[in-house]
């Protein structure tokens, strides 16, 4: 079998339990730079690659994690590297006549909002917004993984949909949430805050390989945390806002190339998107970590770490508290001229 991003986050970790169990023969790591798994075949290349069938004449599954997720990189760029990878990864198994393909995407493509259901059933609608955004790459992986029965019959497409992910060296638009001083919340929202950490993908996919676990999958910690808890791990206080205040802010600084991510990032944020992980739990699989200690860990990850808006300061850049200063200000003197014209009128 072959793991994509074997080198680095849950790819290695994947690969590292693959090549341990007795039963799996041979484990082949995919990547653009080899890495330091042990006992595992190294197949240096991008997986973009048109010829990486070629690599892959061996393989009767394969799991793709290599997936960018970090706000730093150009949306374009991202999106080319997540949508053709899966794409060139679908493709080139079918040409092997590889057995199964295993998509990593994310629970954020069932939108977050304030009406949806705690948890959410794994076979909810996909609600994410098709925009700019991580989410709009997974959801055109989701569309590649539902065409594949017709594309390439034969070839099964397994999908797996962890929520928030945490752990050494993740950085995604919710680990720089927690970077800022201060924990925005949207007035009236009720968010529920679930993770999962590379160590409890890595199992999970474990499974979904050795037990051979098919369709669309959940992946998270049990439950969810809300926003008294959340503030009690961190030590940080929420701030409040309206949601046509935060969001219209958000859109504005987007456009004008202030902040990584476009406004509807920040729902993921402000509202649940707690997903229920029935299937794997019905096959056994437990996590190792809870929802307070993978906060607790995204918190040691995120400390000495400064980010506003999503744009990570420091250094000769920012300090913490002057940039903090400067969008708490910048946010509070909006609402200060809305105020201020709802008087006039």
């Amino acid at each position: 079998m072959a793991v994509t991003g074997a080198a680095t986050g849950a790819g290695r970790l994947l690969a590292a339990r693959l090549a341990g169990r007795e039963e799996i023969r041979k484990v082949v790591a995919i990547d653009d730079h080899r890495g330091d798994v042990p006992n595992v075949t190294w197949r240096v290349t991008d997986i973009r690659d048109p010829l990486l069938s070629n690599r892959l004449s061996d393989v009767d599954v394969i799991v793709n994690l290599d997936v960018l997720r970090s706000p730093e990189l150009d949306p374009r760029e991202r999106r080319t590297h997540n949508v053709r990878g899966a794409q060139t990864v679908v493709t080139a198994a079918a040409a092997a006549r590889v057995r199964r393909v295993v998509l990593v995407t994310s629970a954020m493509v069932y939108g977050a909002g304030p009406g949806n259901a705690v948890p959410l059933p794994e076979d909810a609608p996909l609600g994410a917004e098709a925009d700019a955004g991580i989410a709009g790459d997974f959801l055109e992986i989701e569309e590649l993984a539902a065409g594949a029965a017709t594309t390439h019959p034969g070839l099964d497409v397994t999908v797996v949909r962890p929520a928030a992910l945490v752990g050494p060296d993740v950085d995604t638009v919710i680990t720089r949430h927690f970077e800022a001083p201060r924990l925005l919340s949207v007035k009236g929202s009720t968010p529920g805050w679930q993770f999962c950490h590379i160590e409890d993908l890595a199992s999970a996919l474990e499974l979904v390989v050795v037990e051979g676990i098919t369709g669309v999958l959940g992946v998270g910690c049990d439950g969810w945390l809300g926003t008294e808890e959340v503030a009690e791990i961190t030590g940080k206080r929420p701030f409040e806002l309206p949601a046509a205040l935060t969001f219209g802010m958000a859109q504005r600084l987007h456009r004008l190339g202030m902040t990584p991510a476009p406004a509807t990032d920040l729902h993921y944020v402000a509202y649940p998107w707690v997903v229920d992980c029935a299937r794997l739990r019905a096959a056994g699989w437990k996590p190792a970590y809870d929802n307070t200690t993978a906060l607790q860990v995204l918190a040691e990850e995120s400390a000495g770490r400064h980010a506003v808006v999503g744009r990570r300061v420091g250094g000769r850049e920012a300090t913490m508290a002057t940039a903090a200063g400067a969008t708490v200000a910048a946010i509070g003197a909006a609402a200060a001229i809305r105020r201020a014209r709802k008087r006039r009128r």
